[in-house]
């Protein structure tokens, strides 16, 4: 099993940053990946963005591209979402996922954490 905690959501106006986090523990190793999913009121989950926990190459969606970036550390199993030039659409439930490299769904989720970005 691998227990996933975000933290660092909040409130933010139009324009303004954020930085999420998301810890693992438990079962981890190098060889997953952990991504970004976003659930805004009334829409379907939205992938964001992932990272390879090994190789450090990252993908992200055409919403967030050039505004958002992801990041590891592997020594603290933890992976970031620096969030920049955000906007109201962006408000949503953000929750941090983990999968391992040979399955294609992410199996393990954390509780979410909210961002609101006010006009």
């Amino acid at each position: 099993q691998v227990q996933l905690v975000e933290s660092g959501g909040g409130l933010v106006q139009a324009g303004g940053s954020l930085r999420l986090s998301c810890a693992a523990s438990g079962r981890t190793s190098s060889n997953y990946f952990m991504g970004w999913f976003r659930l805004a009121p009334g829409k379907e989950r939205e992938y964001a963005a992932s990272i390879s926990m090994s190789a450090n190459i990252t993908y992200y969606a055409d919403s967030v591209k050039g505004r958002f970036t992801i990041s590891r550390d592997k020594a603290k199993n933890t992976v970031y979402l620096q969030m920049n030039s955000l906007k109201p659409e962006d408000t949503a439930v953000y929750y941090c996922a983990a999968r391992l490299v040979s399955d294609r769904t992410y199996g393990y989720w954390g509780q979410g954490t909210q961002v609101t970005v006010a006009s």
